[in-house]
């Protein structure tokens, strides 16, 4: 029997970390500085979308040209970061039921390799990690830098996954976990499974109604669940 090694790619918001309302404030702040405007940005809903995607959808619904976003988009960005490097308050965030645990257990095994898959941008992953003393376990990701939505993110994952391992992936040989539709969307997509969880903002019959491989209500407990058993060949 040969044992098989698993990548395991893992969302932020929503799946790991609730950053409370400190996020949405900076990043509110940083567009209505840079492009005079938000948006509707009270009522939209960030699950699963990249930073990009967001920026240029609430842009475009307050009727600003695409071309000229995207040309400061690198400058609300930069004001972003800034600020939230600056200004996150730990106090106003909490790492999510059970992750802690969860990641100590898979990190600690010889056959799982850890990453992240995540609409952020690099440096507010790294940041939203590192408030609550998460960062250590993630030695790469893909993030949203320059995606215009998640569904080119695994590519990225493995590419990067292959670099630092010195292996290539195979798709069945990887899992995707995330709160949202789009995570769920964006692992079937790719053909590579998921385990949904409904720690986010999507309930877990809409999260169902998207077909995930696996579907939990929470970490509580799951370093025993199939998602994340050692695989065979």
């Amino acid at each position: 029997m040969m044992w098989l090694m698993r990548l395991v790619l893992f969302d932020i918001d929503g799946t790991l970390v609730d950053c409370g309302p400190s996020v949405r404030r900076i990043f509110t702040g940083a567009m209505e500085e840079v492009f005079g405007t938000a948006g509707p940005i009270d009522g939209y809903d960030f699950s699963g979308r990249t930073d990009d995607e967001i920026v240029l959808a609430l842009t475009a619904a307050a009727g600003l040209r695409t071309g000229d976003v995207r040309r400061r988009l690198p400058l609300m960005k930069g004001l972003y970061l800034e600020r939230l490097g600056r200004l996150l308050d730990p106090s106003e965030m909490r790492v999510l039921p059970a992750v802690k645990a969860l990641l100590d257990e898979l990190a600690a095994r010889a056959d799982v390799c850890l990453g992240l898959l995540t609409g952020n941008w690099r440096d507010g992953a790294r940041t939203k990690l590192g408030r609550v003393g998460l960062d250590g376990y993630f030695e790469f990701g893909a993030f949203g830098d320059g995606q215009p939505n998640r569904l080119g993110l695994p590519a990225v994952a493995l590419d990067r996954a292959a670099a630092v391992t010195g292996r290539r992936w195979r798709k069945d040989e990887c899992l995707i976990v995330g709160d949202s539709l789009a995570d769920v969307a964006c692992a079937r997509a790719n053909g590579i499974p998921s385990l949904a969880v409904a720690t986010g903002r999507t309930p877990a019959e809409q999260l169902a109604a998207a077909g995930p491989r696996w579907l939990v209500e929470d970490l509580v407990g799951q370093w025993s669940h199939p998602a994340f058993a050692p695989m065979t060949a």
